[in-house]
């Protein structure tokens, strides 16, 4: 089976479920494995990716207000891969192309029975469901149950120490938006209480006073797709960050936290360590109102 990706938690999920062999197309923001990369790109963004977030938000929503996909697809490269499956996502038109632009591009070009897998977590259920999922439509069903089982086993390993601190996940800079999806969940079982978005769901667009009134002893910022650098370049010493009384993360939101996949289970773990001050971590450093860039 020849398969292609075009959101990069389910590159992570078809990888998971041992079928890297089989993996013949990625999206633009597929990164990991490592060994993903050099793959065939079937898609890229409009927006770019390295802009602030202010500048991201408003291309997007210009965009968006025209009717228009935020990604396009690249159909030449999927006419000449002919792929068996495509899994994509119908949950964000922000995270990844669009169902929609998905379904046109297979009916236009590939002029075979290629099947769409679609994604549409929003809690942790959905990701398990996911998984099992993607297991289905490559054939291998019983893989999904097996990656069930050990997404399971490492939460449920994440000890929960006696006191619960509550926390406030930013997950866009400008506007604010507190996460909202499975953070809420992870942020339970991490041992934390979840403040602003308490549910899972869709996220809560704010102000930092909102937060700030809020008061969350430990705020936790990673914004979605941003690795630590960029998030951190927007970020001043006199940011209203600044004026929160809580502990302040900096973490990977590309690689952890934002990617419904395999790695959520390692985004609670990491999310224990920031909110109970457990040992240093590549995927998130602290932030105090100093400047890092």
């Amino acid at each position: 089976m020849r398969i292609v990706s075009l959101i990069a938690s389910a590159t992570e999920i078809v990888c998971a479920l041992g079928l890297r062999d089989q993996l013949v197309g990625i999206s633009h923001e597929c990164d990991f494995p490592p060994d993903v990369v050099g793959l065939p790109v079937f898609s890229r963004p409009k927006v770019n990716p390295r802009a602030s977030s202010a500048e991201i938000d408003r291309g997007v929503r210009a965009i968006a207000r025209d009717g228009l996909s935020v990604y396009e697809i690249d159909t030449e490269m999927l006419e000449k891969i002919a792929p068996d499956l495509i899994v994509t996502q119908d949950q964000c038109v922000v995270c990844a192309v669009s169902l929609k632009d998905v379904e046109a591009a297979v009916c236009t070009v590939t002029r075979k029975d290629t099947r769409i897998c679609t994604l549409h977590p929003e809690t942790l259920q959905d990701i398990r469901a996911d998984f099992r999922k993607v297991a289905q439509a490559a054939g291998v069903p019983e893989r999904g149950e097996m990656l069930v089982r050990e997404f399971d086993g490492r939460l449920h390993a994440i000890p929960l120490p006696d006191t619960r601190p509550t926390v406030a996940c930013i997950e866009w800079l400008d506007p604010v938006m507190v996460a909202g999806g499975w953070m809420s969940e992870l942020v339970e079982i991490a041992g934390g209480q979840p403040l602003i978005v308490t549910e899972p769901g869709r996220f809560a667009t704010v102000t930092w006073d909102d937060v700030e009134r809020a008061d969350p002893d430990v705020v936790v910022v990673m914004p979605c797709g941003y690795p630590i650098e960029q998030t951190l370049s927007e970020l001043h010493a006199d940011h209203p960050l600044a004026r929160l009384r809580g502990r302040c993360w900096v973490a990977d939101g590309n690689a952890y936290f934002n990617r419904p996949g395999p790695r959520i289970a390692d985004s609670a773990a990491l999310l224990a360590r920031l909110i109970h001050g457990g040992p240093p971590h590549e995927g998130a450093v602290p932030w105090g109102g100093e400047t890092h860039v």
